[in-house]
């Protein structure tokens, strides 16, 4: 619990560097009752997974998500140090691919993220209450669901000094 905190702070001084940046960004504030009625709206349209936008904004985007089974495999970077990614398990289980390589398997298309892969990444078992830091670049995949995950994710560009 104490490594989560951690975490959790250390992640929220990052984003609050990249929010400071803007003077006049509003707070943005959802009650859990409303993120519920969002996923459970977007849910009705696809069974499979549904993605459901709470604050999508320049520098951050904050959505909740709802997976039924296995997603692919990605990675998000639109720089050498953007596109970090916080998820919050909110309800459910799965089993999280981090790192690795990006495979696409033969015969898959092109277009779109089908059929894609890790090789030699990290498994883990995530659950409600545990929290995933991925930083930008890093191949990422729920592979295998135990009946849904719905978790909190939270996208940010952030500027690394090295």
């Amino acid at each position: 619990m104490l490594k989560r905190l951690i975490v959790l702070f250390t992640l929220s001084g990052a984003a609050s560097a990249v929010w400071a940046a803007d003077e006049n960004l509003p707070a943005v504030y959802k009650s859990a009752a409303e993120l519920m009625a969002t996923l459970a709206k977007n849910a009705q349209a696809k069974s499979d997974q549904a993605t459901s936008p709470i604050a999508n904004e320049d520098h951050y985007r904050i959505n909740i998500v709802r997976r039924g089974s296995a997603g692919t495999a990605m990675a998000h970077a639109t720089g050498p140090a953007k596109g970090s990614e916080v998820h919050y398990i909110i309800d459910g289980a799965a089993t999280v691919v981090t790192g690795g390589t990006l495979v696409r398997a033969a015969g898959a298309s092109t277009k779109g993220a089908g059929g894609v892969t890790i090789e030699g990444g990290e498994s883990r078992r995530v659950a409600k209450g545990d929290v995933i830091f991925i930083p930008a670049g890093t191949p990422h995949w729920y592979k295998d669901v135990e009946g849904s995950v719905t978790y909190l994710e939270v996208r940010f560009d952030v500027e690394l000094k090295r």
